[in-house]
């Protein structure tokens, strides 16, 4: 199926790596202009490389979206670099707790427990950093009529979950912010919605994972084991992942994105939807 995304300008945020690299691969295959959006230039520097290199188009702009100052001067380079933008993926964000947790300790990770200066990160990113980022493309999308903004937030946002209060607080903030702002913006023929994500594992969490059970005095064959066997019970509670027999991949992440960013869903918005193989079945 032809989604109609070529030659469409897409912001995709924290697209360094994970699934916001896999949002950037799929809407590129689509045909669509990429700004690939990192913290880490050197980051995004590789993913756009990437895109090139597969017959793509791509530029990298590092910036940090809880800084207003930063995505704006990113988003007039990509004006500047393309003329417009069409799509805006809010994927950018401090991760949760790993479910399991990084370490023994953080299964302790309650909110009586938590530094301030954590979950005030949590806000800082996962709430201001979407709407930074949404500001600061909006009067062009009002200006030519015509905009699609994918937030990317967690089915934490939608159920809560122990040990992530204060995550899940800012992804259902992001939600409620979409649904008023798809409320404003329908008249101007610009589309909001949410996507939900369950587990979806890749390198730079495992790395994450390894690198604390080593510091605590782990080999890196014994952290891989501990992973492997966590997974195993864990994806049990995935009812379509426990039959693909795998978790969510960045993958399935950009093709539900590709769908939302196309005008296969022009009459869609205000809504959430989730990739969790089931994980959640909430309406």
């Amino acid at each position: 199926m032809d989604l109609g995304l070529k030659g469409k300008v897409a912001i995709v945020t924290g697209a360094g790596q994970g699934v916001g690299e896999g949002i950037a691969a799929i809407l590129s295959k689509e045909g669509a202009k990429v700004v690939v959006n990192d913290f880490f230039q050197e980051r995004a520097d590789r993913v756009a490389k990437d895109i090139v290199a597969a017959g793509g188009e791509a530029v990298a702009l590092q910036a940090d979206v809880a800084d207003f100052d930063s995505v704006t001067q990113m988003v007039k380079k990509a004006l500047d670099k393309f003329g417009r933008i069409d799509i805006l993926v809010n994927n950018a964000g401090v991760p949760a707790p790993l479910p399991e947790g990084d370490t023994p300790a953080s299964m302790d990770n309650t909110f009586d427990k938590v530094d301030r200066a954590l979950w005030k990160r949590y806000i800082d990113v996962n709430i201001y950093g979407v709407m930074n980022c949404t500001r600061a493309v909006l009067d062009g999308m009002i200006n030519q009529k015509y905009g699609k903004i994918i937030n990317i937030i967690s089915d934490a946002g939608r159920i809560g979950e122990p040990r992530q209060a204060a995550y899940s607080a800012g992804k259902a903030g992001v939600m409620g912010f979409s649904k008023a702002l798809s409320k404003e913006v329908g008249k101007h023929c610009i589309n909001v919605n949410c996507l939900a994500l369950g587990a979806v594992p890749h390198p730079g969490l495992d790395n994450r994972r390894i690198g604390m059970m080593v510091k605590m005095g782990m080999t890196e064959e014994q952290a891989r084991d501990m992973i492997k066997g966590i997974r195993e019970k864990a994806i049990k509670l995935y009812p379509m992942g426990k039959g693909l027999g795998r978790f969510g991949t960045p993958a399935d992440v950009g093709n539900a994105v590709a769908f939302f960013a196309s005008d296969a869903s022009v009459f869609i918005s205000g809504q959430t939807l989730s990739i969790s193989g089931g994980y959640t079945t909430v309406g």
